[in-house]
């Protein structure tokens, strides 16, 4: 069953690098939709069927924090994953985040197979029955 995921960043070079990841981490891809900040992302929901989002804290217009308690408040995002994708790596942020309703977080470096067992878990798949092979020296 291939995934349609949405990757939220205010860096269009960290969308990029975040969709090379999302290629080499074994993950069953259908589309893959990019938005700026949140509200750009909300927007892309609200035409697009999207099975998990990958976000960003630190964006202009909305922040991934402030797109994710909106997501909470909607009968029809609610139940969308959300793993942040963030630099931020203090444990209370990671905390507060969780609490918040993020499904993930993932911190910046990252390694594909992070991002592979941080969505398989968001999205209930048993990483186990999934083909994934790590590529040498490909930490982002």
């Amino acid at each position: 069953m291939a995934f349609q995921v949405l990757v939220v960043d205010d860096s269009e070079v960290m969308r990029c690098i975040v969709k090379r990841v999302l290629s080499m981490a074994g993950i069953d891809l259908g589309n893959v939709f990019e938005a700026g900040n949140g509200k750009e992302a909300l927007t892309v929901m609200e035409k697009h069927w999207v099975d998990v989002v990958l976000t960003d804290i630190n964006m202009p217009v909305m922040s991934g924090a402030e797109m994710l308690a909106r997501m909470k408040s909607s009968p029809t995002l609610a139940d969308i994953p959300v793993i942040v994708v963030s630099t931020e790596g203090r444990d209370e942020r990671i905390e507060e985040i969780t609490q918040a309703g993020a499904a993930g977080y993932i911190t910046k470096p990252f390694r594909p197979e992070d991002m592979a067992k941080t969505i398989h878990k968001a999205l209930g798949v048993d990483p186990d029955e999934r083909f994934f092979e790590e590529p040498e020296g490909s930490d982002f």
